[in-house]
C-alpha cells in the first residue's frame, strides 16, 4: 500500500497539520491509515493524546519513530494499512533520507514565500540522490499551504509560473488558512468532529482537506500507472 512522507527542511511549513489532515480524510473514507510522527517534536503524539477515545478506530499514531526504527516500523505498517504517512523532522537527517527513498510520493509543503521554496529546493536534491540510491524514480510535489482562502498572494501566483517554467511538480490545490487546522492541534479530534461552536468554517475547511487528499491521490494513481 502507499507510503507518503511530508518533508521540507525548514520548520513551520505545515507538514504535520498537512499529514493529519490527509490523514483524517482518508480514515473517513474508511482507509485505515497509519501515520508515524518522526518529528522530535511529536506534534502527531500530542495531538492523539487530546483525542483519546474519540480517536478513529481506522487511524493509528506511531511514535518516537527515529532514523534507527524508521524502515522496520515502516515495512511492519505498511503490511497492515492502506495507507502509511510520514511526518518528519524540518531538518535533513537520516530518518529523511530513509523516508524519502522508502515513499512512492513524496509531498513537500511551502508556504508562498520566496524562503520556502528555496528551503523546499533542498528536499528535491534528497529525492534526486535517493533516486540515485534506490535506482528508482521517487515522485514528489511541492504543496502550498496557509494560502488565504479568498486572495491568492501575488507573489504565490509568481512562485507558481517560476516553478512551472522550471518543471517542478506543484498540486493545483493548497492547504487554505482556516481556524479549525489550529483548533484541532489545541482541543483533540478530527474536523469532522469538529462544530460551528468550535471554529467557524467547518464546512470549508472539510471540502479544502479532501481536495487536497483527492489530488494527492490522483497523483498516487499517475504513478502506478507510469
Amino acid at each position: 500500500m502507499p507510503t507518503i512522507c511530508f518533508a521540507n527542511s525548514k520548520g513551520g511549513a505545515g507538514k504535520s497539520t498537512t499529514t493529519l489532515l490527509v490523514g483524517q480524510v482518508l480514515a473517513e473514507a474508511g482507509r485505515t491509515v497509519c501515520v508515524l510522527d518522526a518529528d522530535p517534536n511529536q506534534p502527531l503524539g500530542s495531538w492523539a493524546d487530546r483525542t483519546g477515545d474519540d480517536m478513529p478506530e481506522n487511524l493509528a499514531i506511531v511514535r518516537d519513530v527515529t532514523e534507527k526504527t524508521i524502515l522496520d516500523v515502516l515495512e511492519e505498517e505498511e503490511s497492515k494499512n492502506d495507507f502509511v504517512l510520514i511526518d518528519l523532522e524540518g531538518t535533513a537527517s537520516i530518518a529523511v533520507s530513509y523516508a524519502i527513498s522508502a515513499s512512492d510520493l513524496v509531498v513537500i509543503p511551502c508556504q508562498g514565500t520566496q524562503l520556502d521554496v528555496d528551503q523546499a529546493a533542498r528536499v528535491i536534491a534528497l529525492v534526486k540522490n535517493g533516486e540515485r540510491q534506490t535506482r528508482r524514480k521517487i515522485p514528489f510535489s511541492i504543496l502550498f499551504t496557509r494560502v488565504n482562502p479568498a486572495i491568492r498572494p501575488r507573489d504565490l501566483t509568481h512562485i507558481e509560473r517560476e516553478l512551472a517554467a522550471a518543471g517542478i511538480p506543484t498540486f493545483k490545490s493548497a492547504v487554505t488558512q482556516r481556524a479549525v487546522y489550529s483548533t484541532i492541534f489545541q482541543t483533540g479530534g478530527t474536523i469532522y468532529q469538529m462544530s460551528k461552536a468550535d471554529a467557524s468554517n467547518v464546512e470549508r475547511a472539510i471540502e479544502n482537506a479532501e481536495a487536497v487528499t483527492q489530488e494527492l491521490i490522483n497523483k498516487l494513481k499517475e504513478v502506478a500507472h507510469g
